[in-house]
């Protein structure tokens, strides 16, 4: 979509649109209302309507997608019997809530953590009521970015936790799940979802008086309190709002509900535009958490107005006569709440959907400032959607105009004022719901014909700056997602293959300054980040392979150390995995079996079967140093994978330690010994790789001094392949995501249920020399087990990184499972699983 004349820079353009796919007898129709929800995992939830020619009823259908594969939807039929007024996910984004015109609400988790299979568990009803509004209990977690602090070395300063109550706790404290709903009749409804999985629910009016209510939203204050906004649908009416106390006594769930002040719309009491906006269209709290500020539109057949009011704290001046008897009351004013308008825009074309921003970004005035000052707007800006299809971000204090889309249909301003155009026949396409990114980088709307499009929006809005001070932007969002866990998809779409390199770095400088507490809670998901962002240049697309591995490694070594049991039950002592650690990076000797002496053999007995369910971890360990230590010579070339480790003295030590765990199993159960195919039969493979390994670690064990290999270490890695056969690694396959394919800023267009023939960008087909052909025999990457050229099991794969295991375990051993758990919920990566067909290969 070109950008307005005059070299205004529009700040959105759109990634990739997704359709349905026209059928004879059944199609995808656009619900109304529709409704979305995007979550914090880059889910999206949205709804259609599927219409039945023959049988002439409707299917109330949800749909959940991940933003890197829109064409992998996955749809269920909701069991709604009335059109879904409502979706809201939970904080972790592993959980669905739907609400219907019926008065239904149904609660959807995953099926066996599975991003494409999704099963209602529990819900609540209040029979034939439509539900209105919708929302989670809040669960006490705030985070503040201070943009002023981005330049802080401290992620605890650019990232502060604010003091916020949850809407309701448990004994000691923990916050209680559940949700509060608004119904057309005034009656507010809270379940309660107990850790035992039973659910507590209570309806209360919401007011003595009940009235219609056609628009609700609900917020919540930090004292733990809920505040539900409500409008009966006309500008003529107040907007109502009511605070709302949960509490459980007796284990029944108790609601108690008071009045706050109301407020009428300035629209209505303005004169010049007394009777122009009939209805109210949009009501919303400027975020769940804000409960002091509150959006509202006001619309007729072919206008809005936006109206932006905040909720303030007034001294009431007291009359002369009290100020006489009560000197009391003259020293201190009374204090009383009251709403007053902060911004309003102008007349505007109707607006069909709001959008708001979820990133919590700190509104203090220096705050404000620096943003402004450094160009950075995200969590600034809400969007508005409008009846020609034009999409604006406007600044969410001010209301003033800081993007603009235009869509297809919509006309580009040329000179003569909006209001002079001609209108076009017939409705255009226009955007029916709308949901912004967790960082307010992407916006995802589905529109009049149930398509969904993603915009980019620039974090400067369309501002051009300095690279530094664009990477400085996206660093800082990179950031908070690492400090939250979010998913920082939406990130990646604006990472340029040019910024890659300097993105890694910057990372890790500030990776580094932290604390070293803070670094291990990090430490994988750091990995994850880097190895997410070397896909996206072609210079560095080896690197992808080493920080997956990396990831592997690093699980690894965790699950087989927590294996090792200290003999007497109550040494004080360090544990046998921290003192295994410690005594490999004392003795630097290259013999294995003098650092293995050192060690208290009787810590690493384990059963036999438990070792024999290891080997195929151990096999990969000891492929891995082998594969490592024969690339050593032509160290010169960075585009092969498994470079970076060469000069990684952390994974190098864990490498050492691991082969010193496995030599010491070897002693009890030899099956569970790496197998090497050697020239000669008396050779001792793993003390030969043990020897070489550790004059490797020893030149960079120490970061800020290494050295280089001598050459008498190089030559005899060069014989390495004359004495051992070397493996062939299994790389990760290179993912079939969207991501890479949105970089030259052309639209991709999709359609749902069709995987895209997307032609391979250059980065992927350099990338093919280390990954299998289609024909050949697939691995299990996480049990390092073979499936065979066309597997028959059921598998599940990465939707970030492509990783691919099996759904069911092939192992009961405990040490198995205990393996296992590390992934079952997430992959490595941190990425979800999706369940893949059968016929995957």
């Amino acid at each position: 979509v070109p950008c307005p004349p005059r070299g205004r820079a529009c700040g959105m353009d759109l990634a990739y649109v997704c359709e349905w796919e026209k059928k004879p007898k059944s199609n995808h129709c656009p619900s109304i209302p529709l409704v979305c929800a995007w979550s914090c995992r880059n889910l999206i939830a949205f709804t259609t309507d599927l219409r039945n020619e023959e049988e002439k009823d409707l299917t109330h259908m949800v749909h959940i997608i991940d933003t890197e594969h829109p064409w992998d939807v996955y749809s269920v039929n909701s069991g709604h019997t009335e059109v879904i007024t409502c979706l809201e996910w939970d904080q972790s984004g592993s959980r669905l809530l739907s609400a219907d015109a019926d008065g239904h609400i149904k609660c959807w988790s995953m099926t066996d953590h599975l991003a494409n299979s999704w099963e209602n568990t529990v819900g609540s009803v209040v029979e034939g009521d439509p539900v209105v509004a919708l929302s989670w209990l809040h669960n006490g977690v705030k985070l503040a970015l201070h943009v002023e602090k981005s330049g802080a070395s401290n992620f605890g300063e650019k990232f502060s936790r604010v003091k916020f109550s949850p809407s309701l706790t448990l004994f000691g404290g923990k916050p209680m799940e559940g949700w509060i709903a608004v119904t057309i009749s005034g009656l507010v409804t809270v379940s309660l979802l107990k850790p035992n999985g039973q659910v507590l629910t209570a309806t209360e009016s919401l007011c003595r008086l009940r009235c219609r209510v056609a628009l609700a939203d609900v917020a919540f204050t930090g004292g733990g309190n809920i505040v539900v906004a409500t409008s009966d649908g006309s500008s003529t009416s107040p907007v109502q709002f009511y605070k709302v106390c949960v509490s459980v006594v007796n284990e029944k769930c108790k609601i108690d509900t008071e009045i706050l002040p109301s407020l009428f719309m300035r629209c209505t009491t303005d004169p010049a535009r007394k009777d122009k906006y009939p209805a109210i269209t949009h009501l919303k709290f400027l975020a769940r958490d804000m409960s002091e500020q509150v959006l509202l539109c006001a619309s007729n057949q072919n206008n809005s107005i936006v109206e932006c009011w905040s909720l303030r704290k007034e001294g009431l001046p007291v009359n002369n006569i009290f100020q006489q008897i009560s000197p009391v009351v003259g020293d201190k004013q009374p204090m009383i709440l009251k709403w007053r308008i902060l911004s309003a825009t102008n007349d505007l074309d109707r607006v069909s959907a709001v959008a708001l921003p979820k990133l919590p970004i700190s509104l203090t005035n220096t705050d404000l400032k620096v943003a402004n000052d450094t160009k950075f707007f995200p969590g600034l800006g809400l969007a508005l959607a409008f009846h020609d299809g034009s999409v604006h971000i406007v600044h969410r204090l001010s209301l003033q105009m800081m993007a603009v889309f235009y869509g297809s249909s919509s006309q580009r301003p040329v000179d003569e004022p909006s209001l002079k155009r001609p209108r076009t026949s017939g409705p255009l396409v226009h955007f029916k719901a709308m949901q912004l990114s967790w960082t307010s980088l992407a916006l995802a709307g589905v529109d009049s014909h149930g398509k969904l499009s993603m915009l980019r929006i620039s974090p400067s809005m369309g501002h051009v700056l300095d690279m530094n001070m664009s990477l400085r932007h996206l660093l800082f969002l990179l950031e908070y997602c690492m400090v939250t866990g979010y998913d920082w998809w939406d990130i990646l779409l604006h990472v340029q293959p040019s910024m890659v390199q300097n993105l890694v770095e910057k990372l890790h400088e500030e990776y580094m300054r932290q604390n070293a507490a803070l670094q291990q809670v990090l430490s994988t998901r750091i990995v994850a980040m880097k190895a997410s962002l070397c896909k996206l240049s072609s210079s560095t697309i080896a690197r992808v392979c080493d920080y997956h591995a990396k990831l592997f490694l690093i699980a690894i070594s965790c699950t087989l150390k927590s294996l090792l049991r200290p003999h007497f039950l109550n040494t004080p002592d360090k544990s046998p995995g921290d003192r295994l650690t410690e005594i490999c990076s004392k003795i630097t000797d290259v013999d294995i079996d003098k650092v293995m002496i050192n060690l208290k053999t009787e810590e690493f007995v384990l059963e036999m079967t438990t070792l024999q369910s290891l080997q195929q971890l151990i096999q990969w360990v000891g492929d891995f140093v082998l594969y490592l230590l024969a690339s050593l010579p032509n160290q010169g070339s960075p585009v092969r994978p498994g470079h970076s480790f060469l000069r990684d003295g952390a994974s190098l030590g864990m490498f050492r330690e691991l082969m010193v765990v496995i030599r010491i199993w070897g002693l009890l159960k030899p099956s569970c010994l790496p197998v090497y195919t050697a020239t000669s039969d008396t050779q001792d493979s793993m003390s030969l790789l043990f020897r070489l390994l550790t004059k490797l670690w020893l030149c960079c064990r120490e970061e800020n001094h290494i050295t280089e290999p001598d050459d008498a270490l190089i030559d005899e890695c060069c014989l390495l392949p004359s004495q051992l056969l070397i493996p062939n690694i299994d790389w990760l396959p290179i993912n079939d995501g969207i991501i890479s394919k949105l970089q030259n800023k052309q639209l991709v267009r999709l359609q749902f249920g069709k995987a895209p023939g997307l032609v391979g960008h250059t980065v992927s087909s350099q990338f093919d020399a280390f990954v299998r052909a289609p024909g050949q025999p697939k691995i299990d990457h996480l049990r390092r087990l073979h499936l065979g050229a066309y597997p028959t099991e059921e598998c599940k794969s990465c939707t970030r990184c492509g990783c691919v295991t099996m759904l069911k375990s092939p192992n009961k051993v405990t040490a198995v499972k205990q393996w296992e758990q590390r992934w079952i919920k997430n992959c490595l990566c941190g990425g979800l699983w999706r369940k893949m067909p059968l016929s995957y290969s």
